[in-house]
């Protein structure tokens, strides 16, 4: 069984969509996403620096039209399962037909802008540790006022709070954690600091008709497979400001008898995090055109 994923912010690197946009059709659908959104989407993606798509109004669009374009690319795939990480699932969602592209690009942009907002108000972020076990990091970070923001298996855990906390959190790392890694993002996002962004968001799909996926969708709040499009919609706003629970997407990946996963563009991470959490699947992290031929043979050998 197949299954496509969307990866999350601090993916994008910069001049990432510069070869996507000589495939046929890719540059006329990011102008008119850009025109949609009131973001030029070609400029941040081929001619911006890494400190410009950074910003999470910026970043969180930029990825979703990433991940749309190089899933159009691959041409006509249904795969068993579909799931992506924290932004990713709007990409996902899209991908399922529970939003048509125009409304998830529009919706993107107003919670890239919302959790811009909410990351304002109190200087925060986010950072991976590596290594160590969940029942001993856990609490070690709730100790030191961190919320573990992203739980996503594979020995990798993400903290988020504010810049002070996670300084003490370099100084005083949980027993058996190798590393502390900042992330690239500009907020402490899936935890309580995004609770405005919450508030906004609930506005923002008010005048959406959200259709039920074509696929099996795969939430991150728990690893459930939802079945409606009111609840992706509803799991989409909660979302912004309660942890990403990776780990138990991978498990229900696992007992659906996952045998291949493709990350979409900018793939690398949930290739990464599956290579050491789910032995013996194949993996392909669509990063370039150049990966969509490998990319197209492992669809046909496990769809």
């Amino acid at each position: 069984m197949l299954v496509l994923v969307a990866p999350g912010q601090g993916a994008q690197t910069p001049g990432f969509l510069t070869p996507w946009l000589d495939l046929p059709g890719a540059a006329d659908r990011l102008g008119a996403w850009s025109d949609a959104i009131g973001l030029d989407l070609a400029h941040y993606g081929t001619q911006a620096d890494a400190d410009a798509i950074r910003d999470t109004a910026v970043a969180q669009p930029l990825l979703v039209a990433a991940g749309l374009l190089s899933a159009a690319a691959l041409g006509d795939v249904a795969p068993g399962a579909v799931a992506g990480h924290s932004v990713g699932e709007i990409t996902a969602a899209a991908y399922t037909g529970v939003l048509g592209d125009d409304d998830a690009l529009r919706l993107v942009r107003r919670r890239g802008l919302a959790m811009a907002e909410a990351a304002a108000v109190t200087e925060t972020g986010m950072a991976a540790l590596l290594g160590g076990d969940p029942e001993v990091t856990v609490p070690h970070l709730e100790k030191l006022g961190l919320t573990p923001a992203n739980v996503n298996g594979a020995g990798q855990i993400v903290a988020a709070g504010t810049k002070e906390q996670l300084a003490t959190l370099e100084a005083d790392k949980p027993e058996g954690v190798r590393k502390v890694v900042a992330l690239k993002v500009a907020g402490a996002f899936h935890t309580h600091h995004m609770a405005p962004a919450v508030a906004q968001l609930e506005e923002a799909v008010k005048d959406l008709t959200p259709a039920d996926p074509k696929l099996t969708y795969v939430s991150n709040r728990d690893g459930k497979a939802v079945a409606t499009g009111a609840e992706v919609i509803e799991r989409l706003v909660g979302q912004v400001a309660n942890p990403v629970r990776w780990d138990l997407c991978m498990e229900t990946f696992r007992e659906m008898g996952v045998t291949a996963l493709i990350e979409v563009c900018p793939g690398g991470t949930l290739t990464g995090l599956a290579k050491r959490a789910l032995k013996g699947v194949q993996t392909l992290a669509v990063k370039t055109p150049d990966d969509l031929d490998a990319a197209r043979a492992l669809v046909a050998e496990h769809s």
